[in-house]
């Protein structure tokens, strides 16, 4: 990039980014929405999911590490109350465990990360390194796939209540909540890069950022799609479906 856009464009070229990368386009997603999937096949999605949301708050507090504006501090610590709850049992992480425990997978395991695949891992790792050590505007611009999870969760809740027995809405609680700590979230992180990237070298690191994170978010479904739809190759210590 060469020339500075305006907020309203970086703003469009962004949502672009998302259009043409964000992870509802995988053809996983369309299996696991459209009932294609196996009750195994779920499982798999959800313990390696939980790999990623257990990671949130750990990337999340490494960001706050670093954040030195106190205002900045107090609007970014609510995602961390959002994961991790305000009390033992509340928070997304407890209501994605109330997914893994309504599909079968024992609590234990799943908090252990017993069959996690390995390319979840070091996909989830680098975004929590990526976080942890790019600057902040970076940091925060790759927040920003969250611009479009609103129309995956609502296709995700409708696809799956409608196709699969093994689910029901106490299951999939944490999805509805996400639709209204989603928006808030990325609607301050669109105005934070829209207002901080000043130059046309950081509009272009902060749009690097959201393809870095769709990479991320792709790379998991991926890993996914490899193990246990085609060509079904499980790596060692991979999570095997009964």
């Amino acid at each position: 990039m060469t020339e500075l856009l305006s907020p309203e464009g970086l703003e469009a070229a962004l949502r672009q980014i998302g259009a043409e990368r964000y992870h509802n386009l995988h053809p996983f997603h369309r299996l696991l929405h459209g009932g294609k999937l196996t009750r195994g096949q779920v499982q798999a999605w959800a313990l390696n999911r939980y790999y990623y949301q257990s990671r949130i708050p750990l990337k999340d507090a490494a960001f706050l590490s670093r954040a030195e504006d106190p205002e900045l501090r107090r609007i970014w610590r609510q995602r961390l109350v959002d994961h991790d709850g305000s009390t033992p049992g509340t928070g997304g992480i407890s209501r994605w465990l109330a997914l893994t425990d309504g599909l079968g997978l024992p609590r234990q395991d799943v908090v252990a990360g017993i069959g996690i695949l390995p390319a979840t891992r070091f996909a989830v790792d680098a975004y929590v390194r990526y976080v942890r050590d790019a600057p902040l505007l970076q940091a925060v611009a790759s927040s920003l796939t969250e611009l479009f999870s609103p129309a995956i969760i609502s296709e995700r809740v409708s696809g799956m209540l409608r196709h699969y027995e093994f689910v029901d809405e106490r299951t999939l609680q944490y999805f509805s909540h996400r639709l209204e700590e989603a928006p808030r979230d990325s609607d301050f992180a669109l105005d934070y890069v829209k207002r901080e990237a000043r130059t046309p070298e950081q509009q272009a690191a902060v749009l690097d950022a959201l393809r870095f994170k769709c990479d991320v978010l792709w790379a998991q479904l991926d890993a996914l799609h490899h193990a246990y739809v085609t060509p079904g190759l499980i790596p060692p210590g991979g999570f095997q479906p009964s």
